[in-house]
Formats: structure tokens, sequence, C-alpha cells
């Protein structure tokens, strides 16, 4: 009798558990935010997919966008991170259209072209993820095409007329009137690469702006997601009187721009605090005018998401001469360190990861450095004329770098006779050597104008570890007058056009030492072989991948630029009254700004079989204790097929993307040159799985469960560097 009374209790603890794991699996977990949640961890609770089982895991569905199979390879990317959210899965396409589909079978719900509307004028982006929002039956997608914001019923993919006017919002609202700017600037570009954050019912948005000088200001902005009206405006560039004018020249915001937050924010959503971090101001490279630290630029930002107002600050370049950005958003993690007596004590703080490899590492409430910060005199060396170069740089004394700092001669390569000659040849011609040299009209090398971190940004775990990826790539820049100053040879109308918007991020000399490579910015020298006049001028106009629009240029001023690049321009004589007659402004206006130098094109630092031309690993995932400040792991991310069939150990690639880490013990990354998805031990850093997908992952992945079934999805887009154009999300589960 006792034997059977506890064979029945048995069997009802059986049953009482499996209807409880029932009710588990049959709770969908879904990714409904950018980064997975407010605090943007990109971190999943799920355990299903494990270290133990992984190596199962199959291809479950794929969406094809229809977008993107010319086999030339030209097209936009996919940089978009879907979200989703009640088992329907939400993001764009190459094209920048739309898409519901279902999360469990990819098939399509509805997509949404945003050009249908006649207002929303062609633009091509990177779009990096979406929004979602309810309110009881009222659930709305946000997102930005251009300078345009929208919201589509998430139900049926229609537009929501109500919001803003007739279903848009302008991106350029709150960025100043023309009687305080002295310019419209709604006459020039802005676009959003990275979707907003939500606290309760307003949408905080960055922004991506130029980074020549036409380059509108960053101001962070809040809209009312009902409505789609301005609620607040957050400005990084000061006015007069406001807290941060004095650490600019005297009315720097009449033609300047940048410090903008282009890489995305997080919300923590218990204090009311925004954070974000912000981009160089322009122009990149020279800031003969505007000397002085630059607020709001370069910095980790907290702000009341409220209201706008700012709780504190930290900046992690000053006046900077490189291009630094903070290139992804923070994480908010929680981490253990001892407290004034001596014990262990739990602190919400708020990590920064930097496009020259540093972690920076707060206390969420004060902005007090977790671990010291020491300000490192920069070198001592001649700048540019009229350059004031800032005499110190932050660098925190934990942890160390994770990228690249410094070179010598010993770290260039060796993977070929060929590609070291090239090397030493370059570097024995070049200015380099300590980090933070000024730019020069002489050919320098640097690293952290690429990264370092990049876009994709990082994992965080419960533990207090973050997890990044990150790239070691040397970039060459040379400065160049401008033709602003006396004396200097004359420019062309087109020639004056291109330096004034293209040159900050092409160049167009055939004496470059990378002008064969495969480059991020392609060097312009060919480009009348490569693309005919026609397919010049759409591009212009419409924009693809990281170049924006130039529709806020004049049509003619368009045609002369691509007179000069096709070299069916005249030469003009310096006394020639139309000389620079097509960029000239309005009276009183210094907008857009010509700045007495400007980068003469920057290129990657890469050899003539277009690797770069230093040891590797050219890329690294790595692992970080934020408890202690340590390093738990440093792998290299990615490898080049045709190096390891000769034997060459394992280099790391470019990579571009971020990843995703879940409590069953892995971490998801694609992100490489060599297009392959891949799971790593998170305890080791070792890869456990890869598969490689139809086209480059250049994104970052989610994980979410529909009907108690895990799975893995990610945008595959391809095209970057010339790799093959793709236009489909596929998703992963166990058989």
């Amino acid at each position: 009798m006792k034997d059977w009374k506890c064979l029945l209790g048995s069997f009802f603890i059986v049953l009482i558990c499996g209807a409880a794991f029932q009710l588990q699996t049959d709770k969908d977990t879904d990714w409904p935010k950018y980064g997975g949640n407010s605090a943007g961890s990109r971190y999943s609770e799920l355990t299903q997919i494990n270290k133990q089982n992984v190596s199962q895991l199959q291809l479950a569905w794929s969406y094809d966008t229809e977008e993107n199979n010319n086999p030339d390879g030209k097209g936009n990317d996919i940089q978009c991170q879907p979200i989703v959210v009640n088992g329907i899965m939400y993001g764009t396409t190459p094209r920048l259209k739309l898409f519901a589909v279902d999360a469990g079978t990819g098939k399509q719900i509805w997509k949404y072209d945003p050009f249908s509307n006649p207002n929303v004028k062609p633009s091509f982006h990177p779009v990096r993820g979406v929004v979602y929002w309810e309110e009881g039956i009222d659930k709305r997608i946000l997102y930005s095409v251009g300078s345009k914001l929208m919201a589509i019923n998430a139900l049926t993919g229609e537009m929501i007329k109500s919001f803003g006017e007739n279903g848009l919002a302008d991106l350029h609202a709150g960025l100043g009137d023309k009687e305080t700017m002295g310019y419209d600037v709604n006459n020039f570009n802005i676009r959003s690469t990275t979707p907003g954050v939500l606290y309760k019912n307003i949408l905080i948005m960055g922004s991506s702006v130029s980074e020549g000088g036409d380059a509108l200001p960053g101001h962070i902005r809040a809209f009312d997601v009902r409505t789609g009206k301005l609620a607040w405006v957050f400005r990084t560039i000061p006015l007069p009187g406001e807290y941060g004018y004095d650490t600019w020249s005297k009315d720097s915001y009449k033609k300047l721009g940048g410090a903008n937050c282009w890489a995305g924010m997080v919300v923590d959503e218990k204090r009311g605090t925004v954070f974000l971090g912000t981009g160089s101001p322009s122009v990149d490279f020279y800031g003969g005018d505007r000397k002085g630290a630059n607020l709001f630029a370069n910095c980790v930002i907290a702000l009341n998401a409220e209201t706008g107002k700012r709780l504190w600050h930290f900046q992690t370049v000053h006046h900077d001469l490189w291009d630094r950005d903070i290139p992804c958003p923070p994480n908010l993690i929680t981490v253990t360190q001892k407290g004034p007596d001596g014990r262990p004590r739990k602190v919400d703080a708020v990590a920064q990861a930097t496009k020259d490899g540093l972690i920076f590492v707060f206390d969420r409430d004060t902005g007090k450095p977790l671990f010291p910060v020491k300000e490192v005199p920069v070198p001592k060396v001649a700048a540019l004329p009229g350059e004031a170069p800032w005499s110190t740089q932050p660098v925190p004394s934990k942890p160390a770098p994770f990228s690249n700092q410094s070179y010598t001669k010993a770290d260039m390569s060796t993977i070929s006779p060929k590609s070291s000659a090239y090397a030493l040849s370059v570097f024995g011609k070049s200015r380099g050597g300590p980090k933070n040299l000024p730019p020069s009209p002489e050919e320098t090398l640097y690293y952290g104008i690429g990264g370092g971190a990049e876009w994709g940004g990082s994992a965080a775990d419960p533990n207090g570890v973050l997890y990044v990826n990150a790239n070691n790539m040397l970039w060459l820049l040379r400065m160049q007058a401008t033709g602003v100053q006396k004396n200097t040879a004359a420019l062309t109308k087109g020639e004056k056009l291109f330096t004034t918007n293209c040159a900050v991020c092409h160049a167009i000399d055939k004496k470059s030492s990378t002008a064969g490579a495969t480059q991020a910015y392609p060097n312009l020298k060919d480009i009348g072989r490569k693309l005919t006049r026609k397919q010049i001028a759409t591009l212009i106009e419409t924009g693809r991948n990281r170049m924006p629009s130039f529709q806020h240029i004049a049509n003619e001023d368009r045609e002369a630029i691509i007179d000069f690049l096709l070299n069916a321009e005249p030469t003009m004589k310096a006394d020639d009254i139309h000389r620079v007659a097509a960029v000239e402004t309005k009276k009183g206006s210094d907008f857009p700004y010509t700045p007495q130098f400007q980068n003469k094109g920057f290129s990657q630092f890469r050899d003539p079989d277009n690797y770069p031309a230093i040891k590797p690993p050219w890329g690294t995932l790595n692992a970080v204790d934020l408890n202690t400040g340590e390093y738990l792991w440093k792998v290299p991310l990615g490898e080049y097929p045709e190096l390891a069939k000769k034997g060459i150990p394992t280099t790391g690639t470019e990579n571009h993307g971020g990843p995703v880490v879940t409590a069953g013990g892995l971490l998801f990354i694609a992100a490489t040159y060599d297009e392959k998805l891949r799971a790593f031990d998170t305890k080791t850093g070792k890869v456990v799985w890869e598969y490689k997908l139809p086209a480059g992952g250049f994104a970052t992945p989610i994980t979410y469960t529909v009907k108690g079934k895990q799975y893995i999805a990610i945008a595959c887009g391809g095209t970057r560097y010339d790799l093959k154009p793709g236009g489909k999300y596929v998703a992963f589960a166990l058989p």
C-alpha cells in the first residue's frame, strides 16, 4: 500500500512537471526590439539550442525578398536585424521595403513599399532595424527611409495617415530654423540608419548625416509615437548660452555639423534614462574652425528619456581628428565590484566599445568610470595650419584594448613575398607610428578609422561578460588643401563640388598606394570604365549602402561632378568668375562649409591581392569579464579559405555585423568575408558549428521561439566589397 501511494505520488509529480514544461514551451519568446531588449544586450535566456546539440542545427526556412538578384554584385546590402513580435518577423529588404513574415515558416504576410508614396524620394541606405509599438488594438511599426519617418500598421502593412503629415514625419524637425542657423536645414541630407528606441509613448531618434562640409547637426530628437510631432530636442552642438558652447569656436553651429548618434541607443526603463554615443564633428580629419574639445561630439551621454535633459556625459575623444565615432550602441550591464567597505556589490553599469578598440565602463547613475581613466598625452608634432589638436586623450586602465593600437615594421604582412614587399614599401614611405598623430599632407597609416568595434554592437550576458567582435585594419590617409587658401591652384566647378561633397570618403588619385584594391570607399580614378554616366547620376541621386543620397545638390551641380569624374570638364583659370559659383552660399551664410584642408580620400592598407597588408589576425572575437576588466578569451573571426589551403593559420577577416549570446552557452555571429554563420562556445571561444550562407551575413542574428521551437535567424545581403549579392533572410532550428 505504501509503495502504491509512493508510485501514485510520483505519477502526479510527473504529470505536474510535464504540464509546467508544456506551459513553458507554449509561451513563446519574441525578439521584440533592436538588440533584443531595451538594454541592447543581444542576449537570450533560451537553451533549447545548446552546446550539446548545436551540431544538429539545420536550415528551417528561407525568405527571399526577390531583390539583389543581379549577379554583377551591385545593389544595396541588408544590415537589418529583424524583430519578432507575437510570432511575426518584421524586417526590411535591400531596397528598403518593410515586410512581415510568419517567424516559424518564413511565409510572407505583407510587404510595404515606401516609394509608392510620391512624397518619399528613392534613397537607398542601410536600415538596421525597425521599432514595434502597441497600445490596445493600435499596433505599429516605425521606421524611416531617407528623411521621412513613418508609422505602418503592423497587422495590415498599411501606412497610418494620422501620423505626422499625411503619414510622414520629417527628420529635419528640431534641427534649427533659418533665422538661427543661417541656412535652411531642409535643403540638406539626413537619414537614420539605426532604429530609434521607445520610452513610454515617445520614439527617441538619432540620425546619419554627411561627414563633409554639408553636414547637418546631429541633435537627438524625440517624436510622439501617435502623432509624429516633435516631443523634445537635445542639441549635440550647443547654441550660445548652452552648456558646452564654449568648447567650440564662436558660432561653430552655423557652419559645422555632425556629433550625431548614428549607431543606436539603449533605454533603462526603470530609471527613465536613455544612453547613447555620438560621432565626430564635421569635417572629418580637420578641425581648424572648431578649436576646443567639441562637446557633445564623441560622447557617451545619459539623457532623461522623458524630457531630453542631460544627466551626465563622458567624452571618449577630444577634438576628434580621426573619424572615431562611437560606432555601436552602449550595453546596459550589471557587474560586481568591491564597494567602499571592501565587500562585493552589484553595480548597474553602461559599457561602451569604441572604434579604436577601447571599452569604457561607467556607473549608470553618475557616469563615473568603474575602471580609472587616464588622460594620455598625444604626440607633439606639427599639425596642419590652423589646427589645434587636443593635448591628451582618455584611455581606460581596464580592460586592455581589444584591437591593435600601434604598429612597427615587424607588424607588416608576411603571408607571401609579394605581400611582404608591398607592405614594407608602403610602410617605408608613409608617415606613422604612435597613436593620435594629427593628419598631414603626407600619407599616414592609422588604426581606428574603421574600427575596432563596428555598428553590429556587442553582446552582454547576466554574468557581466561582454562579447565584442573587432577589426584590425590599417588605413591610409592624406590631406590636401581645398583651394580656399590664397595662392593655391584654381579648381574647376566639378572639382570644387567633388572636394566639398565626395572627397570626405573617395579618392580620385592615380598615385594612391592602394588604388587597385577593392575598398570600403573605392578610389574613383577609373569610375568611367565601370559605370555609365547615367548609372553614376542615379547613384549620386539615390545613394547606396554607406553612400548617402545627394538629392539636395542641384542637377546642374551633379552633372558638373560627373564631368569631373569622367575627365569631361575643362580646366579653368584662376580668375574665372564661374570657378566656384556653384558652391557659393547665400550672403551671410558659411554653410555648406569648405575647410582649409580635407582628406584626399582614404583607403584600407591592402596588398595587391586585396589582403590586409599587416600580420593577422585581421578580425577577432573577444570575451571580456567586466567584473574584473580581464579577457576570458580572444580568437580569430573568419578566414580566407584559399589562405587556409596554403597552410596559413586562421587569419580572421574584416567583419561587419554583431553577435547574439544565449543561455545555452552559445554565441552566434556571421559578419565575415567567408560568408559563414558560426556558433562559438562562450566558455572557450571554440567554433562548435558553422554554415555557409547564401550570401554574406553582414547583419546581427536574432533568436526566438515559435510553437516551442527555437530559431536562429539572420539577413544575408552580401554585396560588401564586391562579394556576391543576396536578398534572403534564413532561419535555423533543430530537426
